[in-house]
């Protein structure tokens, strides 16, 4: 997920795929508690997409009020 396909995006599909996300990391991390992950890179991954898709969401915000 680069940042140019998310501005692309209106603000409720970036909210969506933040709900998705987060559901995601939730997953991961109950799965690296049990010790079942699969792909430990995948965290850091999916955190950091959940970063820019909040980022991206706050720029979409400040420039609304604007």
């Amino acid at each position: 997920m680069n940042a140019q396909e998310l501005r692309d995006k209106t603000p409720d599909q970036l909210r969506d795929d933040l709900a998705n996300l987060k559901k995601e990391a939730f997953n991961l991390r109950f799965q690296q508690a049990t010790g079942a992950i699969e792909n430990p890179a995948r965290l850091r991954t999916v955190r950091r997409d959940a970063a820019r898709v909040k980022t991206i969401l706050n720029e979409k915000a400040q420039a609304a009020a604007e």
